[in-house]
């Protein structure tokens, strides 16, 4: 008759590996197509919200509440002499996020995007001497 014996450190073990294999959490400033979705993951309201792309254009909304959402369309971003970014046109190299937090506390969010393009290949090959 064969039993199984479960080693106390089994259990802390899989949980450890079980957690470390979840997938990360996504990015709380996300793009899919031409709109633009930030979501404030905190316990406390934004205010005087400001969205930059490509340190250019930018779109402004009063306030995100905790747990909210806001949502743009890339075409409403404007730049300061009223030029419209152009989604179908441009390439998107920065994205980023400004507000104020309750307490005047500043709150800061850029998006991180992969590489691209040659850009992808720079850590590729030996090092330089």
């Amino acid at each position: 008759m064969s039993s199984m014996v479960l080693r106390p450190w089994i259990v802390p073990l899989l949980i450890a590996i079980l957690s470390a294999c979840s997938a990360p959490p996504p990015d709380p400033i996300r793009l899919e197509g031409n709109l633009m979705t930030v979501e404030n993951r905190t316990a406390q309201d934004w205010q005087h919200v400001e969205i930059w792309l490509n340190q250019y254009y930018r779109v402004t909304t009063p306030s995100i509440p905790a747990g909210g959402r806001f949502q743009a369309p890339l075409d409403a971003f404007v730049a300061g002499f009223g030029q419209r970014f152009d989604f179908r046109r441009a390439q998107i190299r920065d994205l980023r996020l400004t507000a104020t937090a309750a307490g005047g506390a500043p709150v800061e969010l850029k998006k991180q995007f992969a590489a691209s393009g040659l850009g992808a290949l720079k850590d590729i090959g030996g090092k330089k001497p």
